[in-house]
């Protein structure tokens, strides 16, 4: 397979297995907004080249590449050429892995973060491929329980515990509370004053500390809580221009355009999947 077709093209689905989104897509012209998921997303590219910055770095994955983002780890993601790329993506909630961690354990386990986004495990990025394919596609709950397992194994062996992910900082609880008040009500019209007022600071300090500690700035990682609620409203049924006035967003074109910027597919498309399942 080369990078030479003419359109973006998205496929989205939920996994039979609880807390387990799937993404396959072939890009070329799509930019992703920076982001960042409540959970872990794991994937592999199958082709071309995808770029991203992550943590302060540009990064590139290419074929048999995984990428291995922490939940809340912000980053983008374009073409790093003028032929695209493809990739599977699995997006799964620290549940799911603690799950197979535990079974395999018989105890308490860290959930793993990884200090690379980037990781050349061939062995792994096939382990992925073949979950993907086992999730997606029909198959019995015993083929799907191994492949997933076999992944979340694999991949745990890259990770650190998940405890090392934040270093309290002297500006932490100022912050706290204002990351607080944008959690109680993300649809919330706030003023970068007020929320400065909460945290003590200036708003060009609140900003930088803000961004410094959570990676993301204040308006962006309220995007985040914002795209989060979409999504579940999204899943329970609401109609989309619904969601869109419930969750903050000036209408539903708006909506589309940050959802699709975050997600790589429309709310309508993450909707219908997340109502019929495989």
């Amino acid at each position: 397979m080369t990078g030479e077709f003419v359109a973006d093209w998205t496929e989205y689905a939920t996994a039979p297995e609880p807390g387990v989104e799937l993404l396959r897509a072939r890009m070329r012209r799509h930019v992703y907004e920076r982001h960042a998921h409540d959970g872990y997303a794991i994937g592999v590219t199958e082709w071309g080249v995808q770029a991203f910055r992550c943590r302060g770095a540009t990064h590139a994955s290419t074929a048999g590449m995984v990428m291995a983002f922490n939940p809340d780890d912000p980053h983008d993601g374009h073409a790093g050429d003028e032929h695209g790329f493809a990739y599977r993506m699995l997006y799964v909630t620290p549940d799911a892995i603690r799950r197979v961690l535990e079974d395999v354990a018989d105890r308490r386990t860290p959930l793993p973060f990884f200090t690379m986004p980037v990781l050349a495990d061939r062995q792994l990025g096939g382990l992925i491929a073949h979950a993907h394919a086992t999730l997606a596609l029909p198959s019995s709950r015993l083929e799907r329980e191994a492949a997933f397992a076999a992944m979340v194994r694999r991949i745990a062996a890259h990770g650190g515990a998940a405890s090392e992910a934040r270093v309290p900082g002297r500006h932490e609880r100022a912050l706290d509370r204002v990351r607080e008040r944008l959690h109680a009500d993300p649809a919330e019209e706030i003023a970068t004053q007020a929320l400065a007022d909460i945290a003590g600071m200036s708003r060009f300090q609140l900003c930088r500390q803000f961004h410094r500690c959570y990676g993301l700035p204040p308006h962006a990682y309220q995007l985040r809580l914002r795209l989060a609620e979409a999504k579940r409203l999204l899943a329970e049924g609401e109609p989309a221009a619904e969601v869109a006035a419930a969750v903050g967003f000036a209408d539903q074109s708006h909506l589309n355009r940050r959802f699709k910027g975050a997600f790589g597919v429309t709310p309508g498309q993450f909707a219908r999947a997340a109502q019929r399942g495989i």
